[in-house]
């Protein structure tokens, strides 16, 4: 069944919103495969706790806003890719997660508990996360998500930190550097930046300087700086 992933605090308080499962066809492999590797409540509550837990203080906190999401819809249909989320037609609060059951199919059996949990938190982010009001650079928010997955204890193998490129390259990319401001700056300096973009637009000038002190590039390059030092430790110590 799906694996227990990490929390943050206790959740007191947080409401799950109502929660749905639709298989668009049982006699899908990937969807039996998602059957039989997870429970769907437990998974879809759990996860979404977790989401609540790690973006924001409390439901009362006055330093964070838990956003008016009323349910989520999790899908499992064919599809090319693995998953998106999106707001319902109807209205924006109700939120659908459409999951491949193609992808599903092909993760091996000795990983897909922990892939599925992965991927459903992940894309729960997206059910309950700011994004500056439409402004937000896609890599962040696509960083924020997998910052949740990598804090849950849900992150796959391939996964490494890497100091190449933009900063806003998504996903593990910048969710590794959001860990790392998170260690330098303190506890809580995510949920900050995720309440930052609920109550203004980006912009790259300003954004990062006034939550942080400094602009976004020059953060990047010091964590760069952080990985060659370890990576420097690392190699000096196999050489000894």
């Amino acid at each position: 069944m799906s694996p227990i992933p990490k929390q943050a605090g206790d959740g007191s308080g947080f409401a799950v919103p109502k929660i749905r499962l639709e298989i668009r066809n049982l006699s899908d492999a990937g969807a039996a495969s998602f059957l039989r590797a997870v429970h769907a409540t437990d998974l879809l509550t759990s996860a979404t706790l977790n989401v609540l837990r790690w973006l924001y203080a409390s439901p009362s906190s006055p330093t964070t806003t838990v956003p008016p999401t009323r349910s989520v819809t999790l899908i499992l249909r064919d599809m090319d890719g693995v998953a998106y989320t999106t707001g319902s037609d109807l209205d924006n609060d109700h939120k659908e997660v459409h999951f491949s059951t193609r992808y599903i199919a092909a993760i091996g059996p000795d990983r897909v508990a922990h892939e599925i949990t992965g991927v459903v938190t992940h894309e729960l982010v997206h059910c309950f996360q700011y994004d500056a009001f439409g402004t937000c650079p896609g890599g962040l928010i696509e960083g924020v998500a997998d910052w949740v997955r990598l804090n849950c204890g849900l992150s796959p193998p391939h996964w490494k930190r890497e100091a190449g490129g933009k900063w806003d390259g998504g996903y593990q990319h910048t969710a590794y550097f959001l860990e790392y401001l998170e260690g330098r700056f303190g506890e809580g300096t995510v949920r900050r930046l995720n309440e930052k973009l609920r109550i203004q637009k980006y912009d790259e000038k300003t954004f990062w300087v006034e939550l942080l002190g400094e602009h976004v590039t020059k953060l990047w390059e010091e964590y760069g700086e952080k990985l060659k030092d370890e990576k420097t430790v690392v190699v000096s110590k196999k050489d000894v």
